[in-house]
């Protein structure tokens, strides 16, 4: 699955997801993970409103957004579009934060987490 990351400098998670400037996506599974691209974040309309919209927009393709803090609206607009943010609340480092991921994936997730990994896949209600 692809997960984003608000990091200024590619180590640690250490932005807010409205002021960040760019995202790492990476994409991450139970046995392997990698840094797949940085997305920039460019001006988009005047207000919070526009600047979130744009935001989730560009992280569309992603199931989980790691930031150290997200405010209630730009959380909700996430989850609207299936993006599951996760706040750290302090700076914390990126590639740990992908082992601990790992070690999760490799259990037995839990519900919202099995949720994430198969965004985009169709449901299938056959055996």
């Amino acid at each position: 699955m692809k997960i984003a990351f608000t990091t200024t400098d590619g180590i640690t998670i250490d932005q807010h997801f409205g002021q960040c400037e760019k995202f790492q996506i990476w994409e991450v599974g139970p046995d392997e993970a990698a840094f797949l691209e940085t997305v920039v974040v460019t001006a988009h309309g005047g207000d919070e409103e526009d600047r979130i919209a744009a935001r989730a927009e560009l992280l569309s393709d992603c199931a989980i957004v790691y930031t150290m803090q997200v405010g209630g609206p730009a959380a909700a607009k996430l989850i609207a579009r299936k993006i599951h943010p996760m706040k750290t609340t302090v700076e914390v480092g990126l590639k740990e934060t992908v082992e601990k991921l790992q070690e999760v994936l490799q259990g037995d997730p839990p519900p919202w987490l099995r949720k994430a990994m198969n965004k985009g896949q169709a449901v299938s209600f056959e055996e």
